[in-house]
């Protein structure tokens, strides 16, 4: 875990608890693999995001590695609040993942939604679902061995064919003191099929708890019209924000400004070259013409990037 660790066990840890409130829609960064590091978090935090998950860590590798800590999770002061999300199948694992994060992050984040082949053969992600007793010991552990009461802890779901299922999953959860559910409104088979927020919004009646909604929420227009749609307390973004870092602060496309911030940013972390290009690609993709993506895309290092958004944008 890289980082000043002095500095970061200074830095004054909010309850993310608190960002839920009657009347206000949380804003949040959802984990992507590769691209919810700190890096990007610190560019959509200026723009409007108030939470921001890591990317998916496997809390065995975790606990077991200090080279799959340095490297799956870097933090600073400025980057809070944070969840970090793990991958998880033993209670006992995800609590010793969680008291080492705890000092550095806001709460942990059980992903029971990962629908990837690799993650449900190895018993973790979406096939959680189907084992809400597992969730709920999972869950009680952390809140029994973490003495900090505002670390939170919450729970990422899909939600079953049968949403009745998807509904005492939630109860159970609630019921052994999960902080928030994220829902994803699709089942493990569904990739690019219209969300459910009609189930959302059914879970949403269902428990006391913040509900997040999530799925296909590419502009803060959209984020609005879900939150009416479902009564979310909160909208969990990934690719809208991968595509317009800027969308919570109402920008329809990436402005120039946060292509320049991403720059600054990427280049004072040390972002290595195919992410620092890729993130580019994302942010510049409702901005540029097929033939300006044929020269951008195929660039393959920094100075050529730099080179081409001066020439072109005068970033």
């Amino acid at each position: 875990m890289s980082g000043d660790d002095t500095e970061r066990k200074r830095c004054p840890r909010r309850d993310p608890a608190g960002l839920f409130r009657p009347g206000h829609v949380v804003k949040i960064c959802a984990p992507m693999v590769r691209y919810s590091k700190l890096a990007f978090r610190t560019l959509v935090r200026r723009y409007g995001c108030e939470l921001c998950y890591t990317p998916m860590i496997v809390a065995a590798d975790f606990v077991r590695s200090a080279k799959a800590r340095d490297s799956e999770f870097t933090t600073n002061k400025g980057d809070n609040p944070l969840i970090v999300q793990f991958a998880a199948k033993e209670a006992q694992v995800l609590c010793d993942a969680a008291r080492i994060v705890c000092p550095f992050a806001n709460g942990i984040d059980l992903n029971c939604g990962c629908p990837q082949r690799w993650a449900m053969a190895e018993g973790y992600g979406a096939c959680l679902i189907n084992k809400p007793e597992l969730v709920q010991d999972m869950v009680r552990h952390v809140r029994n061995q973490i003495d900090n009461p505002t670390f939170s802890v919450s729970i990422k779901i899909r939600i079953h064919e049968d949403l009745k299922r998807t509904v005492d999953l939630c109860k159970k959860a609630e019921a052994t003191g999960v902080s928030w559910i994220t829902v994803h409104g699709r089942n493990i088979e569904e990739r690019h099929q219209p969300v459910h927020y009609d189930a959302i919004k059914v879970i949403k009646e269902s428990v006391s708890i913040p509900i997040v909604a999530n799925g296909d929420i590419k502009t803060l227009k959209d984020a609005e019209n879900v939150h009416h749609l479902t009564g979310a307390d909160g909208v969990m973004v990934a690719r809208g924000l991968l595509a317009n870092p800027a969308m919570f602060a109402g920008y329809e496309e990436t402005p120039l400004r946060c292509i320049q911030d991403w720059v600054d940013i990427a280049l004072e972390h040390g972002t290595p070259f195919t992410c620092f290009h890729h993130h580019l690609m994302y942010m510049m993709e409702r901005i540029t013409s097929k033939q300006e993506k044929r020269v951008f895309n195929v660039l393959s290092s920094t100075s050529a990037v730099l080179d081409y958004l001066n020439d072109h944008y005068g970033v």
